[in-house]
């Protein structure tokens, strides 16, 4: 599977409002610096020490939010 890896600062960017919102990302251990990676359907998934934990997804045109904001292609 093919994934895009970020910050959780560069996450809460690219998020819409009928997505998650800012304070679920918190809930989920998701800080400024923690590192996070979404997959071609969507799926966000956050780096734990052992694991990686999917918590959620991104709606709609999030491809070209992706692209846009981190200038990645998908790996």
């Amino acid at each position: 599977m093919k994934f895009i890896e970020m910050t959780g600062k560069v996450l809460k960017e690219i998020i819409k409002e009928d997505e998650l919102h800012v304070a679920d990302l918190g809930s989920a251990g998701i800080a400024d610096d923690t590192i996070v990676r979404i997959n071609q359907q969507g799926d966000i998934e956050v780096r734990r020490t052992d694991r990686w934990d999917c918590i959620g997804g991104l709606l709609g045109n999030y491809e070209h939010r992706l692209h846009k904001r981190t200038g990645l292609d998908w790996a």
